[in-house]
């Protein structure tokens, strides 16, 4: 952008450094590289939202009637906070990256190289996995939703065949499937969050008319679990309906502003709301049916056409949640066939920093040079190729079909899965990641802080010309246009000035010891991940050894 010519006065002023971005990869004429996103907030938060909130909200009176109401709402609101923390710490992550570069094998390839084809291909299964259980349960709701609509007596055969809707509702999602760009489904994600509402409304409902059951068998848990085991078999349930963290670099990615106070917006606004829904549902829910209440609350009403609908939400629901979990499995797949041992990598590596005349990877690069330019060039030559993009997605969609139409259950499969790919996305990684690369030996984390460091620099200038600007007494002409100036100008004079600065003061004080607590905290993350994990394994482990 050409530079703003100074005022007639002389007295040039550049604008607000709360105003002023840090570019996050700037070359050295100062202008960003890398994909510029063009995603706005509002559409990555529903995107987020509609990964988060699937079927599994219809589950959570269930784990609610075992964990108790008090410990129910704790829990859904722990899972939320985790589960949001490890989506924080991917835009940290993020920052390491060059702008529109971030994924799990970008970050893999320069914290742990030799098992970034591990971490790609749990993530792969894991996507291809939850993708599979939604055509699944299409197949296996919509001969009731056809039921619901019209006699049985005078339906046609095939429409009463799940492997018929799965065919049919094939049809619908292979062009969304084939869509690149992550912002493309926010329509669909809308009519999805449309069908989530009509269901939390109908749970809702139900309540309010208290037409559900005359009595509880037993009397209701507000503070009382049902026991050990049974809290522990639901815990899975609720800690795994946050996770969404397969799509946040995607997010990060495409998104017009990455700054970091737009980015954790939308980690708060999609949590919160998620969690908002969790608890909603729960406590109505677990009210409507007490400790009688099945895992999916809409088939426990009173067949009527409201149900009906509500069963064909959730038809919905999957079938747009589907192009959600086809888009990181594919990037997945598409980074663990390009991956290649750590040998072979660094003699990349070295002819590429041989050829850009860089004598080290740790040297310190000038103010304008792009972050980790090195490593970027060899991870991400370009963008994948139309021909790969369509084998890849074509191999996922026709793999897909072929299972939903032969197997009929994937609880036993989908529960070690969701077990090991769930928490190493939402937590493991997350955590590791971020405790390796904030290292203060990091040569990337040097290089990070240096760039910041120079940032701050220039916005203690810009607060030095604002402050001078601020004490200057200004002309009749100028106060008359103080009177059509935008409400922002106000907060860089009188005592909001002071506040900002203070603020800012303060916040550059305490950096470095929110480094440090940070990482801590990382690592914690991580440590609760693997815990997590072998409590969900030994769970599942004991529940089918017991059947």
């Amino acid at each position: 952008m050409a530079p703003s010519h100074p005022p007639a006065d002389g007295n040039a002023v550049r604008p607000p450094s709360k105003t002023r971005r840090r570019p996050r990869t700037p070359n050295k004429n100062g202008k960003e590289i890398g994909v510029f996103g063009q995603a706005s907030w509002i559409s990555s938060v529903i995107n987020l939202v509609n990964t988060i909130v699937g079927a599994g909200v219809l589950a959570m009176p269930s784990a609610m009637s075992n964990m108790g109401m008090l410990l129910g709402v704790l829990v859904i609101l722990w899972a939320g906070v985790t589960a949001g923390f490890g989506l924080y710490l991917q835009t940290r992550c993020a920052a390491y990256l060059d702008r529109g570069a971030a994924s799990f094998f970008a970050l893999s390839q320069i914290t742990y190289p030799n098992a970034a084809v591990v971490f790609d291909a749990a993530i792969a299964i894991k996507c291809f996995g939850v993708g599979v259980s939604y055509l699944i349960i299409i197949g296996d709701l919509m001969p009731g939703v056809v039921r619901g609509f019209a006699d049985e007596s005078s339906l046609v055969p095939f429409l009463v065949d799940r492997r018929f809707w799965v065919t049919a509702f094939m049809l619908i999602v292979i062009p969304l499937a084939f869509l690149r760009r992550l912002d493309s489904l926010k329509y669909t994600s809308v009519v999805a969050l449309i069908s989530i509402g009509y269901l939390v409304i109908l749970v809702v409902y139900h309540f309010a008319a208290k037409d559900t059951i005359d009595h509880y068998e037993t009397p209701l848990r507000y503070v009382k679990w049902a026991g050990p085991i049974q809290t522990l078999s639901s815990f899975p349930v609720i800690v795994f309906a946050y996770t969404c963290h397969q799509n946040m670099f995607s997010i990060l990615n495409e998104i017009a502003d990455n700054s970091h106070f737009r980015t954790t917006s939308v980690i708060v606004a999609s949590i919160g709301s998620a969690a908002l829904i969790y608890v909603l549902v729960a406590i109505t829910g677990y009210i409507s049916f007490g400790n009688e209440v099945g895992g999916n609350i809409v088939a426990q009403y009173t067949p009527s056409l409201s149900t009906t609908i509500g069963r064909a939400a959730i038809v919905i629901l999957v079938m747009f949640s589907y192009p959600l979990q086809v888009h990181p499995c594919r990037a997945s797949v598409d980074a663990v066939l390009k991956w290649r041992p750590k040998g072979k990598l660094s003699g990349k590596i070295r002819s590429v920093l041989s050829r850009h005349s860089i004598t080290s990877p740790d040297a310190s690069p000038r103010r304008y040079q792009p972050l980790l330019a090195p490593a970027s060039i060899v991870q991400r030559k370009s963008e994948m190729s139309d021909i790969r993009f369509a084998a890849i997605t074509t191999a996922i969609i026709v793999m897909s079909y072929i299972v939903a139409m032969t197997v009929t259950s994937l609880e036993a499969v989908l529960a070690y899965v969701g077990s090991t790919g769930s928490t190493s996305i939402s937590f493991i990684l997350p955590g590791l990641f971020y405790y390796k690369i904030s290292s203060p030996d990091s040569p990337h984390h040097q290089k990070l802080l240096k760039e910041e460091d120079d940032f701050d620099i220039d916005s203690d200038d810009d607060d030095d010309i604002l402050n001078s600007r601020a004490n200057r007494r200004p002309s009749v002409e100028q106060q008359n246009q103080s009177d059509t100036e935008d409400d922002g100008l106000l907060a860089h004079s009188g005592l909001l000035s002071t506040i900002s600065t203070s603020g800012s003061t303060l916040l550059r004080r305490t950096k470095t010891w929110r480094r440090k607590m940070l990482r801590r905290l990382s690592l914690a993350l991580a440590i609760y991940g693997f815990c997590v994990m072998i409590v969900c394994l030994v769970t599942h482990t004991y529940f089918v050894a017991a059947h």
